[in-house]
């Protein structure tokens, strides 16, 4: 299980999840990572991560965020990780 980062690394994840919060799901994701930057930028309201940044994915139950995170894998994103206790879980430790 991933810590949800604090400060500056805690921003930043909040500006990604808004990302991915505006996608309509996994399927989305696919096609989102694959976007030119400048594209997935005008979409999003967000910058297109980076192969090499630190990825986290979650969901409310966690099998999309797994789904999610795979499939970035699968793209070239080597540190993406799934947030396995999900929102629920963040939700009753730190909500």
């Amino acid at each position: 299980m991933l810590p949800v980062p604090r400060g500056r690394a805690g921003a930043e994840l909040l500006k990604l999840t808004f990302a991915v919060r505006t996608m309509a799901g996994v399927s989305e994701l696919e096609s989102a990572l694959q976007m030119e930057p400048a594209a997935f930028k005008a979409l999003y309201f967000a910058e297109k991560p980076k192969l090499e940044e630190n990825l986290i994915f979650f969901c409310q139950m966690g099998k999309r965020g797994l789904q999610a995170t795979q499939l970035a894998q699968r793209l070239g994103y080597k540190e993406a990780r799934n947030y396995e206790g999900a929102y629920r879980e963040w939700l009753q430790k730190e909500g």
